[in-house]
């Protein structure tokens, strides 16, 4: 790829971006770690590769004013156009559309092209270990969902199963399961040196507020007589 058309495509990205917790850093992070994915890849095409990884968050603006929308259909759909107008080959778009598509985490759409399944690892990275912490939380600070909730009996949630969205119930629905969930060696191997900081942290979190809560309503309650 040129550096004329890699501006190209950087400019409008950079324009679709609005959203902290996936913003421009995150898109180049995406895009440094599966060229490194891609070092262990030979057959995947580089080009398609490094575009769509530059456009596949373009959708998120959308889905922020309207969350019945996918952002990754959103954002495939505007790549194809944005390509086809700026006059790249129609197989190119196309190719770049589809790995935008299947990127989701949440999505029945897996990927099938090797660099579609580059950029789901890429990406899926990106919420691995203390970066995917740090996003996550980001992330529900925006939308407006608590660090945790509480069950009947006034105690600290850890998330698991039916429990009401949350930072806990997201790590224990996604981010502590992704790990089994990539394409390539590469990118399993990068995770994993990552997993362990995550681990740490939200069994951290969880045992500092629920050992504020056992003690906090024991002291409460001697205090209310």
């Amino acid at each position: 790829m040129t550096r004329d058309v890699y501006d190209l495509i950087e400019g409008y990205m950079q324009t679709c971006m609005t959203d902290n917790a996936h913003d421009c850093e995150h898109i180049y992070r995406v895009l440094y770690v599966a060229l490194d994915i891609a070092r262990t890849e030979p057959d995947a095409d580089r080009d398609v590769l490094i575009c769509a990884c530059l456009l596949h968050d373009i959708g998120r603006m959308e889905q922020f004013e309207n969350p019945a929308l996918d952002h990754a259909q959103v954002g495939a759909d505007k790549a194809l156009r944005f390509l086809r107008e700026h006059g790249f080959d129609d197989e190119f778009a196309r190719r770049v559309s589809d790995c935008i598509r299947a990127h989701r985490y949440r999505a029945a759409n897996p990927p099938r092209s090797i660099e579609a399944q580059i950029l789901f690892d890429a990406d899926k990275i990106d919420v691995s270990g203390a970066i995917g912490i740090a996003r996550t939380l980001i992330y529900d600070g925006q939308v407006g969902e608590p660090l945790y909730t509480l069950g009947s009996d006034g105690q600290v949630l850890d998330g698991q199963g039916g429990a009401a969205p949350s930072f806990f119930h997201e790590y224990r629905f996604k981010l502590e399961k992704l790990y089994e969930r990539f394409y390539t060696a590469r990118a399993a191997q990068i995770a994993a040196q990552r997993r362990l900081a995550a681990e740490q942290f939200y069994h951290n979190l969880l045992d500092e507020v629920r050992g504020a809560y056992r003690l906090g309503a024991d002291l409460l309650k001697d205090e209310l007589k």
